[in-house]
């Protein structure tokens, strides 16, 4: 048993891996932290509401997670981050559970009620799609079934994209008015689409994450303003002109932007370091 759980912190070598074990801890944080908030009387009047409300978030930030880890390992050539798009795509579809078992235990288990808002809430009903099918890359994750299923598991988990559509239009849905959140993740998700549409040769190159940078942001004033046309029959000219004027803070476009020019100031340094630690090895062995 103790072996077995040895292997969450453990590499392929047997080692200690430090990323991954951190990578475990902060997969266990969420539900830590709703048992702590729940003892403490800190969830408000409606505890399970906003538990489920919560597990919500934290599936949104671990599928993020999981999908950033491959650019991340391009970008600053850190291959030991690939064991942990596993580890936050499997957190992120355990959560997505717990968040369908505390919507459920919200509505007293009356799973009557729970099917009919399931198949009568639109929002409820694409959200049930993004948990089955995160579900099923969850299981069929693992080295096993990536043998199983040979070149069909590629195609099988590039249904993550479209999954991660109807994740965010679920957040979108389920949040009505205001939407700074959902916008704000879904900037982020626009720029590691591009960042995917990019020709294999330019996804390491530091000059390609300034146009894509550009392009999330603007992706993402678009979408907040045709969300609010469309939701509120507000002008969405208005909103688009609202990240113009940051005297009331940023806007989840500009927010966006902040998020990614800040990766792409990241590759750079990182890049240096790492020169800096090539030549210092090279100068100790001559």
């Amino acid at each position: 048993m103790l072996s077995w759980l040895a292997d969450f912190w453990r590499d392929r070598t047997g080692r200690f891996a430090p990323l991954k074990a951190a990578a475990w801890v902060l997969a266990c944080y969420p539900p830590v932290l709703i048992a702590v908030r729940f003892l403490a009387g800190d969830l408000g009047g409606r505890p399970i509401n906003e538990a489920t409300l919560v597990t919500g978030d934290w599936t949104i930030h671990f599928f993020l997670l999981s999908l950033a880890i491959t650019p991340a390992r391009a970008l600053l050539d850190l291959p030991k981050l690939i064991p942990l798009r596993r580890i936050f795509g499997v957190a992120a579809a355990c959560l997505i559970g717990l968040h369908l078992l505390l919507y459920c235990l919200d509505q007293k288990w009356n799973l009557w009620t729970v099917g009919s808002e399931i198949v009568l809430r639109f929002y409820l009903t694409i959200g049930v799609v993004a948990l089955l099918g995160l579900g099923v890359l969850a299981i069929t994750s693992t080295d096993a079934w990536q043998r199983r299923l040979r070149h069909r598991w590629k195609l099988l988990h590039r249904l993550v994209w479209p999954i991660g559509v109807l994740a965010l239009w679920h957040y979108f849905l389920q949040s009505k008015i205001n939407v700074v959140n959902p916008t704000f993740y879904t900037g982020l998700f626009y720029w590691l689409v591009f960042w995917r549409l990019l020709p294999r040769r330019w996804q390491a190159k530091f000059a390609a994450l300034l146009p894509i940078a550009l392009l999330a942001e603007i992706a993402t004033a678009a979408t907040e303003a045709a969300w609010y046309g469309l939701a509120t029959r507000l002008d969405p000219w208005r909103v688009l002109a609202a990240n113009l004027d940051v005297r009331f803070g940023l806007r989840p476009a500009e927010q966006v932007l902040v998020a990614t020019l800040a990766i792409a100031a990241i590759v750079p340094l990182r890049r240096r370091w790492r020169q800096r630690g090539s030549l210092r090895r090279l100068s100790m062995v001559k």
